[in-house]
């Protein structure tokens, strides 16, 4: 699906998110966006002779076979990387107070576009429903940075269900070389969890969760229609009778456990956001984390 051409008001939007971020991206990103993802871009460099001290993992046993003594390959960090967005805009993340899911996911893939620009590396973004909707190729400089978030606030989607692992799937093929991949969604789909293990296992990959409070604690609002934003389905529910809150509560923070669990289990790094917090500190803390977490 291709974008429609962009009314000016989208371009007014596409300024405002720029201004409003560049001191995030600049105070927060600043260095710690290549030192979150030191350890994913590196290329091979040469072999060389084996030096006490050297890891006996590095050992190239062909060439040291062929040599008649131990060689070693060395590597060299990539001067540029590749930052893929791979964004959920199915019909579960239009909903949220004061801001929705999916404008939340906007916003934040907004701040890593620009900070990737920043660092000039390449960017790109694969927004997804129940198949791929639009995607924008990686490449480099503030520009496209800004286009990608262009694309991103004017795409309008027309399908409501989610395929994560669709959007897994096409972004593996994408991708010629290592990457960054991050996903940011609800994740309120199936089957997704298979082709996040796969491409963890070639890629550096991060899973952004956004979800609004509603979702996890129903508020006593007497009967209420509640309906399914993927499928249309209505149920009425009484939500001032306090079992029917628990029950709702306790299957809401089963399933958020159940993505925790499985994300964990898949070795991707978990950013945990909520419309209804600002979401530059939980980015900030996230990053730091995982920074340390490297240099050890």
């Amino acid at each position: 699906m291709t974008v429609a051409l962009l009314p000016s008001e989208v371009m007014r939007h596409v300024k405002r998110i720029e201004l409003r971020t560049r001191r995030l991206v600049a105070t927060l990103f600043s260095g710690e966006y290549r030192s979150v993802f030191r350890g994913h871009g590196i290329e091979f460099a040469e072999v060389r002779a084996y030096e006490q001290g050297d890891d006996y993992r590095a050992i190239d046993w062909n060439v040291s076979a062929r040599m008649a003594s131990p060689f070693v390959k060395t590597f060299m960090e990539e001067r540029e990387l590749t930052l893929l967005l791979v964004v959920d805009r199915s019909g579960s993340v239009e909903f949220g107070e004061p801001t929705t899911k999916a404008q939340l996911a906007v916003e934040v893939a907004a701040v890593l576009a620009l900070a990737a620009a920043r660092q000039n590396d390449r960017v790109g973004a694969v927004m997804f429903s129940d198949g791929i909707d639009h995607v924008v190729r990686p490449a480099k400089g503030r520009r496209h940075a800004l286009r990608v978030i262009r694309d991103l606030l004017a795409f309008q989607p027309e399908r409501r269900r989610t395929n994560i692992g669709a959007a897994l799937t096409y972004s593996a093929r994408l991708l010629r070389h290592r990457a960054i991949i991050v996903v940011i969604s609800d994740f309120r789909a199936a089957e997704w969890e298979q082709p996040l293990r796969r491409i963890s296992r070639r890629h550096e990959a991060v899973a952004i969760t956004v979800d609004d409070p509603r979702e996890l604690d129903l508020p006593d609002a007497g009967w209420i229609e509640l309906q399914d934003a993927e499928t249309g389905g209505t149920v009425l529910v009484d939500t001032s009778h306090a079992a029917t809150r628990t029950r709702i509560q306790i299957a809401a923070e089963q399933a958020r456990m159940r993505r925790a669990r499985a994300l964990a289990q898949a070795q991707v790094d978990h950013i945990a956001l909520r419309t209804d917090r600002p979401y530059a500190q939980e980015l900030h803390q996230a990053f730091a984390r995982r920074a340390r977490r490297l240099s050890r």
